[in-house]
C-alpha cells in the first residue's frame, strides 16, 4: 500500500496543538485501505510545552514523528526538514493553527488520482483576518505573478499535497532564502487547486507578524524575479527625462539657482540610494549562499 507523510511544521502551538492532532488523527480513517498515514512534526525550537506534547503523542503512536530544532529557523526552513525527512509516496503540509482544513488532504488525494503531482489549497475567503492583511496579500500575490516568469497561484499558502516525484526536485533546491509557494510550482509539475474557505486560528496568536509577512515577500520577489534590477534602469531613465523638463522649466521662470542645485542632488541621491537598496538585496542573498550554512539544525528526533 502507498504511504503519505503529513507535514506539521510547529512553532509555539500548545494551544491548539491536541486538537490538530485528533484532527490529523481522525483523518487517517479516512485512509483506510487506500494509503498508510504518517505524521511529522517540526518543532522550529518551540519555547512554550509544544515539544512535550508531541513527545507524548510520539510515545503512544509510532506513526506520529517528531522533528525538535535547536532553535527557531523559521517557518520555511520547519516545511524543508519535513520533506527532507519524508520517505513517502505523497507528502502533504499543513500549518498546525487549523486555519486549513485537515480534512481537505483527502480530496487533495483524491484529486492527486486525475493526474496530478502537486495539488494546493486556494483561498476563497479569509474568516477574521483585517481588511489590511487581506488587501496587502492579494496586492502581493497579483504583483508577484506580473514579476516572476512562473506561473505561482494567488490566494495560495504552503498547505498542499504532492508526489515524491515534486518532492525529490524540491529536495534539490537548497537556497537559504525559501519561498515555497514559488519554489513547488517552478519544479513544473502539473498543478491544480482544490478551494476552501480560510478559518480563523483555533488558539493562539499569529506566527506571521508584519516583519515576518515583509520578509516573505522579499524573499519571494528576490527569488524569482530580476525585474526590480529592471525597473532601476527604468526609473533612472524617467527621472533622468523629468529632471531635464523640471530645469528647463526652472531656467526659463528664473527659478533661484540654489533651489535647482538642491533638486538635483535629492534627486539624484534618492536614486543612487535606491539602487544601492536593491542591488544590496542580492548581493547579500549571494552572501548568504556563498557561506553554506546548514538550513537548520535538529536538535534530536522522535519515531525517525
Amino acid at each position: 500500500m502507498k504511504t503519505l507523510d503529513i507535514i506539521v511544521p510547529v512553532y509555539n502551538e500548545e494551544a491548539c496543538l491536541n486538537q490538530t492532532m485528533q484532527r490529523l488523527f481522525d483523518l487517517k480513517e479516512k485512509f483506510k485501505g487506500k494509503l498508510n498515514v504518517s505524521y511529522i512534526f517540526v518543532n522550529d525550537g518551540s519555547k512554550d510545552n509544544s515539544a512535550q506534547i508531541l513527545e507524548e503523542a510520539a510515545k503512544k503512536d509510532k506513526s506520529v514523528k517528531v522533528i525538535n530544532f535547536s532553535r527557531n529557523f523559521g517557518h520555511q526552513a520547519a516545511i524543508t526538514a519535513g520533506l527532507d525527512y519524508s520517505k513517502a509516496d505523497y507528502s502533504a503540509i499543513i500549518d498546525a493553527d487549523l486555519q486549513d482544513p485537515p480534512e481537505l488532504i483527502y480530496d487533495m488525494y483524491e484529486k492527486s488520482l486525475e493526474g496530478y503531482d502537486i495539488v494546493y489549497g486556494k483561498r476563497l475567503k479569509r474568516k477574521s483576518e483585517t481588511a489590511f492583511k487581506k488587501l496587502s496579500a492579494w496586492g502581493f500575490y497579483r504583483v508577484l505573478k506580473s514579476m516572476c516568469n512562473i506561473e505561482i497561484p494567488t490566494d495560495t499558502g504552503d498547505f498542499r499535497f504532492i508526489t515524491k516525484d515534486v518532492r525529490e526536485a524540491f529536495n534539490k533546491m537548497r537556497e537559504k532564502h525559501r519561498f515555497i509557494r514559488g519554489m513547488v510550482p517552478w519544479t513544473g509539475f502539473r498543478s491544480t487547486p482544490v478551494y476552501f474557505n480560510r478559518s480563523e486560528r483555533a488558539a493562539g496568536e499569529t506566527k506571521y507578524p508584519l516583519s515576518k509577512m515583509l520578509k516573505l515577500a522579499f524573499d519571494g520577489i528576490f527569488s524569482f524575479s530580476f525585474k526590480p534590477v529592471d525597473f532601476i534602469f527604468i526609473l533612472s531613465a524617467v527621472l533622468f527625462a523629468a529632471s531635464l523638463v523640471i530645469l528647463g522649466f526652472g531656467a526659463a521662470q528664473e527659478f533661484e539657482e540654489e533651489f535647482l542645485i538642491c533638486f538635483t542632488i535629492c534627486l539624484i541621491g534618492s536614486l543612487n540610494l535606491l539602487a544601492l537598496g536593491i542591488l544590496g538585496q542580492y548581493i547579500g542573498r549571494i552572501y548568504d549562499e556563498t557561506r553554506n550554512r546548514p538550513l537548520y539544525i535538529v536538535k534530536n528526533s522522535i519515531n525517525l
